[in-house]
């Protein structure tokens, strides 16, 4: 396939995941009563109002990728990024319709969309950094919270764990995630950003319930994430 035509590819599945909401519009989150040990007002899960992030990530990829083909479809680097972005934004195209049905097969799909949006992210180019990396950060930095809020979900619905301990894990893991990406990645703080808003709004969940041993954790987290991501957000500069 040529580069023009990964380019307008990629920012076709980017069209068809900012619209996938339109064909599951009932969709909040997952029904409390689709794991064996119902989650209800589960302590990893952030506040509701931090799934607003969609919304910027969708329009910031559609207007990345859109300058892409407008712009960069020969470019190497933008086709690099583009190649790690298709599968990511394929399957972030039919995430919805499966978490309706399955917990386990989310989790496992978000977990791709992930690593495929991290792959992207370290290939997008030096340049255009508010068409390429910094969207592409944002969709890479939301991806990691929730794929770990995904594991701490499954370990509390199926069990494993108690919903406290899985919170206090999964946060510990996106942690350690975030803390590796932002620190190796000078040229994306919104990534850190994105994992920052996700932290605050465990904190805020957590003292509305109130759980305060992951409203800590979930805030020293976010303070100690704002060190590497302001370093990046200086050396972008």
């Amino acid at each position: 396939m040529s580069r023009s035509a990964v380019a307008i590819l990629t920012f076709i599945l980017s069209g068809l995941f900012a619209f996938s909401p339109a064909f599951v519009p009932d969709f909040g989150g997952f029904d409390p009563e689709q794991f064996p040990v119902p989650q209800v007002n589960p302590p990893v899960q952030p506040e509701g109002y931090a799934f607003a992030i969609w919304g910027v990530i969708y329009l910031w990829l559609l207007v990345g990728l859109g300058f892409g083909v407008w712009k960069r479809r020969e470019d190497e680097a933008w086709h690099a990024m583009r190649l790690a972005l298709i599968p990511s934004l394929g399957v972030g195209a039919v995430w919805l319709a499966v978490a309706v049905a399955s917990p386990v097969w989310a989790s496992v799909l978000i977990w791709i969309m992930l690593i495929t949006a991290l792959v992207a992210l370290f290939r997008s180019p030096a340049h255009d950094r508010w068409f390429a990396a910094l969207p592409v950060g944002l969709y890479a930095g939301w991806l990691s919270a929730a794929s770990c809020v995904s594991l701490g979900l499954l370990a509390a619905g199926y069990g494993y764990l108690d919903s406290t301990t899985a919170a206090l894990a999964a946060i510990f893991l996106a942690l350690v995630i975030a803390s590796a990406v932002q620190s190796q990645l000078k040229r994306a703080p919104s990534y850190g950003i994105a994992v920052i808003w996700a932290l605050v709004a465990v904190v805020v969940q957590n003292f509305a319930q109130p759980n305060m041993t992951v409203a800590a954790l979930a805030a020293g987290g976010a303070v100690a994430l704002c060190v590497p991501t302001f370093k990046a957000w200086r050396a972008g500069r």
